[in-house]
């Protein structure tokens, strides 16, 4: 098999031309799935038994059913009903890109309030009541002790959870948002070139990931400084005679 380097080269810029949309795919579900797994937590969390059912539901729901069920159920199911259509949102959610970022978001919502959660029950139970006899507001506590440790153990289970997003985000090809999935197939059917097509495309996705991953790696070395140790920094216990 020849490679045609040419053909690569002009479908590699063909599919950079879709990254814009792929990265603005990832990005918005991102972080109104963030902003969604704080309120689904919060409700997990809470002492009133309607408030953790529902957020229980939610979560049993979006965690066990595709997501590929879940985007055509926004998409194609919404505009089923006469009182979204006739209303103030059908604007927004007729849009193909629209539909795709909020079947996203409430999916990896479900996934990172459970992963948030698993991270607040670690929290050292001596750690809170340390700032509660210093004196810290319950705010304060929150910012200053709950919220850092809560993400220093969540981090590692959450950088997975945005990779499997960024490779969700090809779903969205499905219902017409060309992004780098969306592109490929199009070149596809043209070219009927699979390989080599598919090929650069999983390259990009592969791209994506790894600055994902150095991303959350810098992160997690600045949550947890005190496990680097700089060699030049350690003092050395003198020995004395007779040690």
């Amino acid at each position: 098999m020849i490679i045609d380097f040419a053909f690569l080269g002009e479908t590699l810029l063909k599919l950079g031309a879709a990254l814009p949309v792929t990265l603005g795919l990832f990005i918005c579900s991102f972080m109104l799935g963030g902003v969604l797994a704080l309120g689904v937590l919060a409700l997990r969390m809470s002492r009133w038994p309607l408030a953790s059912g529902f957020a229980k539901g939610y979560i049993l729901i979006f965690r066990g059913s595709p997501l590929l069920i879940q985007l055509f159920l926004i998409y194609y199911g919404l505009g089923q009903f006469g009182v979204i259509r006739h209303s103030f949102l059908w604007p927004l959610l007729r849009e193909p890109f629209i539909c795709a970022v909020l079947a996203l978001a409430l999916c990896t919502a479900a996934y990172t309030a459970e992963i948030l959660r698993g991270g607040l029950l670690a929290i050292p139970p001596g750690q809170i009541e340390a700032g509660q006899a210093c004196g810290m507001s319950r705010w304060l506590l929150l910012r200053r002790i709950i919220a850092p440790v809560m993400l220093r153990y969540a981090l590692p289970a959450y950088s997975t959870e945005a990779i499997l997003l960024v490779k969700s985000t090809a779903l969205a090809s499905l219902v017409t948002v060309w992004d780098v999935t969306g592109v490929a197939q199009q070149i596809i059917q043209r070219t009927y070139r699979t390989m080599e097509v598919f090929l650069c495309a999983a390259a990009i996705y592969l791209l994506l990931n790894f600055i994902i991953v150095q991303l959350y790696a810098l992160l997690e070395r600045r949550l947890t400084p005190h496990t680097r140790q700089n060699p030049a920094t350690v003092s050395l216990k003198p020995i004395t005679k007779g040690e």
